[in-house]
């Protein structure tokens, strides 16, 4: 498959997950985030935004009302569906059937303004979705029962679902547990491969600008021809990095201070290498998180991912991903 670009997407809100809780700041405005899409789409190009809702048996109601102000305020375009509350470790169970209903819900609602579902975010890492052991049969039962009900209603959403590299936060087979659990059926329904990563982030030192290409590539490449070869999924499925970012602020263990200049550089470094690897590596997505600062006054990292501030002022990045959006995107 030759690609002629890649489909770009971000994150459009402000809420951040962190492994302390959830960066917070001023509320979204969603006219501001309005103008901010049509300014980077400009005329011609496609930016989806990507949302999530996550499931658990008491938190459907309030994620259905979520996807009501997505719908409301056109932010439905790709949609991950996250299973399980992570910070509840006596979570062992989940039933199966309001798991499946709930996606069957959320595709009647909401699946004529859907490009895409992705079932779980980041379903082998362990402190999150992947510390819950029905993990994976929720992930092969989620992504069939979303196929299946898309085609039942001829609906042109395509399916997939969510990874993050290897590494010590990973789950050590969980790629060789998908292949065991999943099957034909499993891999015929699956659409593309979503995967989250972040070079040059969490570092105890920085990298060089121009180490960070090498990075992506290895991750990328050991998702492609390791781990998707040993979960059974064809070359022909083809990846999307589905988070990426490089946040300004301080790394509040390394304590290194995070400019708006070197997060220019790091994105754009980081976005043409993609572009790159785009047709060797079947990669047809970059999704960016994301628009704005969850709190721009905290100089914490995990409150400064945006590309523009929490008043929606343009960092540098912004002017930078307008113009890769319209050089490198379809």
């Amino acid at each position: 498959m030759i690609l002629s670009g890649l489909i770009f997407g971000i994150y459009p809100l402000s809420l951040a997950g962190t492994p302390f809780g959830l960066a917070v700041g001023p509320e979204d405005n969603y006219e501001k985030i309005e103008i901010a899409l049509r300014d980077l789409r400009a005329e011609s190009k496609k930016l989806f935004t990507r949302s999530y809702l996550i499931y658990t048996k008491e938190w459907e109601s309030k994620m259905l009302s979520n996807a009501d102000y997505y719908r409301d305020n056109g932010l439905l375009g790709d949609l991950v569906i996250g299973c399980g509350d992570w910070t509840q470790q006596k979570e062992i169970e989940i039933e199966f059937e309001n798991w499946l209903g709930f996606i069957r819900k959320v595709i009647d609602r909401y699946g004529s303004y859907l490009a895409s579902i992705q079932i779980t975010n980041e379903p082998n890492l362990s402190f999150m979705e992947g510390s819950k052991p029905y993990i994976i049969a929720a992930l092969v039962k989620g992504v069939i029962t979303a196929k299946k009900e898309a085609q039942k209603r001829n609906l042109p959403i395509r399916i997939g679902f969510g990874s993050v590299p290897e590494g010590p936060a990973a789950i050590d087979i969980f790629w060789e547990n998908l292949a065991k659990v999943g099957g034909k059926k499993f891999s015929d329904s699956v659409d593309f491969v979503g995967h989250n990563f972040y070079v040059d982030v969490f570092e105890d030192k920085p990298l060089d600008l121009n180490e960070i290409p090498l990075a992506v590539e290895k991750i990328l490449r050991n998702l492609r021809e390791k781990n998707l070869i040993t979960a059974g999924i064809p070359t022909s499925v083809p990846i999307r990095v589905t988070e990426n970012g490089w946040p300004t602020g301080k790394n509040p263990v390394a304590n290194i201070e995070r400019t708006y200049e070197r997060q220019t550089e790091a994105l754009e470094t980081i976005i043409s290498t993609v572009y790159n690897l785009r047709n060797e590596l079947n990669i047809s997505h970059y999704e960016l998180f994301g628009l704005r600062d969850a709190d721009s006054s905290k100089e914490d990292l995990f409150h400064q991912y945006g590309i523009m501030r929490d008043d929606y002022s343009p960092k540098l990045a912004y002017d930078t991903f307008k113009r890769l959006i319209q050089e490198l995107g379809i």
